[in-house]
């Protein structure tokens, strides 16, 4: 098996978890098999002194298929 990894960043003014939930489904939409996931970065954006949007980079990695063309 040979599995390939990307880098994500997900942003959310809601929080850390659906930051990294919108970049894992919005991967899912066009890469299929997602396998594994991991947090590399978390960091925030601010306004005013107060935080405005939590930016997340996110590792997710899936399996390379082979296809065959004929």
């Amino acid at each position: 098996m040979v599995e390939k990894t990307i880098l994500l960043t997900g942003t959310s003014s809601n929080g850390i978890q659906e930051a990294i939930e919108l970049a894992l489904a919005r991967a899912a939409v066009t890469i299929e098999g997602l396998r594994r996931a991991r947090v590399k970065d978390v960091r925030m954006e601010l306004k005013d002194a107060a935080v405005a949007r939590w930016v997340v980079d996110v590792e997710a990695t899936f399996e390379i298929k082979e296809h065959l063309h004929g």
